[in-house]
């Protein structure tokens, strides 16, 4: 005769296997972001994304940011510090602000780069606004950039701009020696928009994706 197993004695299955996947599931990670945090939330296109770094700690980086020696110019170093009242951000930084993003309306972290290079994805949380929609020595024209404004929280009541609700704008584009950032900064500060309102990854693409953090689709 073969028994089946009691209700209670599969309830205590289910508990067991459980807390085995919750014990997995918060045990700390082997490769951590600080001694105190393995992984940080972000909202990215309305959806949570749970970002950690990559666990394999064999991995290596993406080829795409691999290069040593890209000619300059274009592709200059640039300086720790873009403009006087601009803050230059690392990681740790950067992190806080992508928890703010998307639950606070007056934070936007902004890939800067074309749109033919986002597709190969983004930092979650972030948005894309090219710098050509921004610099005009790009190709940026008057209403593209009033558009944009506008999704800053700049109001233009046609006789100036008004930067009293101005968005505190992280930008970031592919590394040390991507000029795109730098140009949209520039481009911003000319309009008058606040120093103290514009936060600038330096690290870009190229850091993240170099301490091994994930990216994902623009969408």
């Amino acid at each position: 005769m073969v028994s089946h197993p009691t209700a209670s004695a599969l309830l205590l299955l289910a508990l067991h296997v459980l807390a085995v996947v919750q014990a997995d599931e918060f045990a700390p990670l082997e490769v951590g972001i600080t001694p105190e945090m393995d992984f940080f939330t972000v909202l990215h296109a309305g959806e949570m994304v749970w970002v950690r770094r990559e666990q394999d700690v064999g991995n290596l980086v993406d080829p795409e940011f691999a290069l040593t020696s890209r000619p300059c110019p274009p592709f200059c170093i640039q300086p720790m510090q873009i403009a006087p009242g601009v803050e230059t951000l690392g990681e740790l930084e950067l992190i806080g602000y992508l928890e703010r993003a998307g639950r606070d309306p007056s934070v936007l972290v902004v890939d800067t780069r074309t749109s033919d290079e986002v597709v190969s994805g983004v930092i979650p949380g972030a948005v894309n606004v090219p710098w050509n929609d921004l610099v005009p020595a790009a190709g940026a024209v008057d209403f593209v950039v009033e558009m944009r404004l506008e999704e800053f929280g700049i109001l233009d009541d046609g006789k100036a701009l008004d930067f009293s609700q101005a968005k505190t704008l992280v930008l970031y584009c592919n590394g040390p020696w991507c000029g795109q950032t730098p140009s949209s900064i520039e481009a911003l500060l000319d309009l008058g928009y606040p120093a103290n309102r514009l936060k600038w990854y330096r690290g870009g693409m190229q850091a993240w994706q170099g301490l091994g953090f994930p990216i994902v689709d623009l969408q």
